[in-house]
C-alpha cells in the first residue's frame, strides 16, 4: 500500500511540476475523459431501457390485441424503437395522430398498394429519427478516439524539445537535466492513450448496438407491412422473437 501511495504522489507530483503547455494538454485529455465516460455510462443506460421497454411492447404485441390496445401500450414505452414504428404506422393508417381506430380495422381486406406505401414512408422516417436518438453524441466518441492520441503526441513533441532545450541550457545531458522534459513527454503519452481506448471501445460497441436496433426496426416494419396486406381485421400479431 505504501508502495502504490507514494507512486500516486509520484504521479501528482509531477503533473503538479509539469510546464504550462503540457499542464493544457493534460487538462485537455482530462476534460475530454470525464465527457466520454460520461456519454458512455449514458448511452449504455439507454440501451438498456430502449431493450427493456422494447420487450415490454413486443410482449403486448404479440397477444394480438385490438390496434387501439396495442397504441395505447405503445405510447407507454416512448424509448423502444419498435413502438415508435408502431404508432407512426397507426397515425399514418387512422389519418389522425394518436387518435381515432385505423381504417383496417373493421376491413375485409387488407390495405391497398398505396396506402402500405404511405405507411412504409412514414415508418421509414419514425426509423430514422429513432436511429439518429440512438447515435446521439457517438460522433464526440469518435473525435476523441482519433484525436486524443494526437493531442497527447503533441505534449510529447514538446515534452522531447523541453528536454532537449534543457540539454542546450545546461550543457550537460545528464538525468537531471533531460528528466523534467522527459516525464512530461511520457505523461502525455499516457494522458492520450488513458483518453483514446476508452473512447474507441465504447464507439465500437454503441455502434454495434445502433445496428442491431436497425436491423430490428428493418424488420418490423417488413413484418408490419406483411401484416397490413393481407385481409386481416386486426394490425398486430406476433411478432418475431429475438428483439
Amino acid at each position: 500500500m505504501a508502495t502504490a501511495d507514494s507512486l500516486t504522489s509520484g504521479v501528482f507530483e509531477l503533473i503538479w511540476s509539469a510546464g504550462p503547455v503540457a499542464k493544457f494538454v493534460l487538462g485537455v485529455l482530462l476534460l475530454f475523459s470525464i465527457v466520454s465516460w460520461a456519454l458512455i455510462v449514458e448511452k449504455w443506460w439507454q440501451l438498456r431501457r430502449v431493450r427493456r421497454q422494447t420487450l415490454g411492447f413486443v410482449k403486448i404485441f404479440r397477444e394480438g390485441r385490438r390496434p387501439s390496445m396495442v397504441h395505447a401500450a405503445a405510447r407507454k414505452f416512448r424509448e423502444s424503437p419498435l413502438a415508435a414504428l408502431y404508432s407512426a404506422a397507426y397515425a399514418e393508417i387512422s389519418g389522425i395522430p394518436d387518435a381515432g381506430e385505423p381504417v383496417v380495422d373493421d376491413a375485409d381486406e387488407g390495405l391497398s398498394s398505396e396506402r402500405l406505401e404511405a405507411v412504409h414512408r412514414a415508418m421509414r422516417r419514425a426509423a430514422g429519427i429513432e436511429v439518429a436518438a440512438l447515435e446521439r453524441y457517438l460522433p464526440f466518441l469518435a473525435t476523441t478516439a482519433s484525436a486524443a492520441p494526437f493531442i497527447g503526441l503533441f505534449g510529447t513533441v514538446f515534452g522531447i524539445m523541453s528536454a532537449f532545450h534543457g540539454i542546450g541550457t545546461q550543457g550537460s545531458a545528464s538525468l537531471a537535466v533531460v528528466a523534467p522534459g522527459i516525464s512530461e513527454a511520457l505523461e502525455a503519452t499516457a494522458a492520450g492513450l488513458g483518453a483514446a481506448i476508452p473512447a474507441v471501445m465504447g464507439y465500437n460497441y454503441l455502434v454495434n448496438q445502433v445496428r442491431h436496433w436497425a436491423t430490428e426496426m428493418d424488420g418490423f416494419i417488413l413484418d408490419l407491412l406483411n401484416i397490413l396486406s393481407r385481409p386481416m381485421p386486426r394490425l398486430a400479431r406476433p411478432a418475431k422473437d429475438g428483439v
